[in-house]
């Protein structure tokens, strides 16, 4: 298994990517951080090793380690009262 995205996570993901200037095979890239959190940015392609979530046109790259903690998960995204777009899985 893998993660998977709700169509919220979806629609985010793609808004993030939508810019003109970044290429069209960008991502977002869950990486696992030392400190044992996770790590969200933009990538423009996946790193070698990194499983590839590709679901309703969002692309989301996961380093290993982050694929195996995210394997049974679901990405999810929403705007909180102050603007700020917030991800999140369960």
């Amino acid at each position: 298994m893998t993660l998977s995205l709700t169509e919220n996570a979806a629609t985010e993901i793609r808004n993030i990517v939508a810019n003109p200037e970044v290429p069209d095979s960008a991502g977002v890239r869950i990486t696992s951080a030392p400190t044992g959190g996770l790590t969200l940015s933009l990538a423009a392609e996946p790193v070698a090793g990194d499983t590839v979530v590709d679901e309703s046109g969002a692309r989301v790259f996961l380093e290993p380690t982050a694929a195996d903690l995210l394997a049974t998960m679901t990405l999810d995204a929403n705007v909180d009262p102050q603007g700020q777009l917030q991800f999140a899985v369960a």
